[in-house]
């Protein structure tokens, strides 16, 4: 190991973890301060619809934890916090990220995931060369499987080498900005990593996506929307698991290099919206319609929709001796007990507006 390797273990780090109050960030920050309640955690977090702020307030009480509200694309802003941190880690997490809102409206995720992205990396490298271009700083930016296209039924798992072939309009707006962390890397040495993850779940989930979807909707006895014929296949990854494998990445990674992140549990849609029903029949005694299988409602196909992800994490398994522990079954089950549990958490995101869109989307 060598000697920055080992400073990187040992020393107190100040991260500024951005779209901390979103679903893996928030669960990311808890993560953080959990393990390592010395290091310095600051996130910044635009409070659009998908974040909430009431996610990280447990960790208000907490002595190194600083919560500010602000746009990743603010400049000023940025430059302000990574000087009076002293910022040496930034965790980019924030991003625009439901395929059918990009769909739907793709300006706010060029705007979000390429010129946002584009920002941190500027600020950061300025303030990287204005501290002497310190070995220990990183660069980390969270990203998704979803820029390597779609899989075939026997294709091989995504690989970091997997050509990129995104197909809707946020793969693409993430496909920009991995290559953009990747350029900043080679062309100016700024000690950059990439991670991209397969489908994460768990507490803290904004509704409009399938699980909690699925979860909520069951509770209120609402249909079941499955797109097309069920059988896309996505691999999932419990959320404190890809928590972990970015603790590794940030740890022990090498700098320049991408990682990715799987789970190891392909299901297929219609298969997973099962096992959720199963869940919740047994989980939930008192739900308005049982069996909830009775919910499930085929609806016409999302465009473009990808067929099969699925992930090959081996060279982070191999390099950095991170592998997934939580399975599918064990993480559904601790996802919908939370989702029972924190009803004063999601109810209040069934706003007008999210109705709005999810009537736009499922009608």
């Amino acid at each position: 190991m060598t000697s920055v390797e080992l400073q990187s273990l040992s020393k107190q780090r100040r991260l500024l973890v951005t779209g901390g109050a979103g679903f893996i960030g928030s669960n990311f920050a808890h993560y953080w301060c959990q393990h390592y309640p010395n290091d310095r955690v600051v996130v910044l977090d635009a409070l659009t619809y998908a974040g909430n702020r009431r996610t990280l307030i447990p960790l208000d009480s907490h002595s190194n934890f600083r919560f500010v509200q602000g746009d990743i694309c603010d400049r000023p802003l940025i430059d302000a916090l990574l000087q009076e941190e002293a910022i040496d880690t930034v965790v980019h997490f924030a991003a625009e990220s439901h395929v059918d809102r990009s769909i739907l409206g793709p300006d706010a995720f060029v705007r979000t995931n390429v010129v946002g992205t584009f920002t941190l990396l500027e600020a950061f490298r300025q303030h990287w060369m204005s501290s002497d271009r310190p070995e220990d700083y990183r660069f980390h930016h969270v990203s998704t499987d979803e820029v390597y296209g779609s899989l075939g039924p026997h294709d091989p798992a995504f690989s970091e080498t997997t050509p990129y072939a995104p197909n809707s309009p946020y793969s693409a707006s993430k496909a920009g900005s991995d290559h953009l962390v990747r350029a900043y890397y080679h062309t100016y040495g700024m000690p950059t990593t990439i991670t991209n993850c397969s489908n994460n779940y768990g507490p803290y989930h904004f509704p409009e996506k399938l699980i909690p979807l699925m979860c909520i909707n069951i509770l209120m006895g609402k249909p079941l929307p499955v797109y097309g014929d069920g059988q896309n296949v996505r691999d999932w990854l419990y959320v404190e698991d890809h928590c972990s494998a970015i603790d590794a990445v940030l740890r022990r990674g090498k700098v320049g290099e991408t990682y990715n992140v799987g789970g190891n549990n392909e299901v297929k849609n219609i298969d997973l919206v099962q096992m959720l029903c199963a869940l919740m029949n047994e989980m939930a005694p008192s739900l308005p319609v049982k069996p909830a299988e009775s919910l499930i409602t085929f609806v016409k196909d999302r465009p473009g929709h990808d067929r099969r992800y699925a992930i090959n994490s081996s060279k982070l398994q191999t390099e950095l001796g991170w592998t997934p522990s939580v399975t599918v079954q064990e993480g559904l089950r601790l996802t919908v007990q939370w989702f029972l549990s924190h009803e004063d958490w999601w109810r209040p995101l069934l706003s007008e507006e999210y109705q709005a869109y999810y009537n736009k989307v499922y009608a």
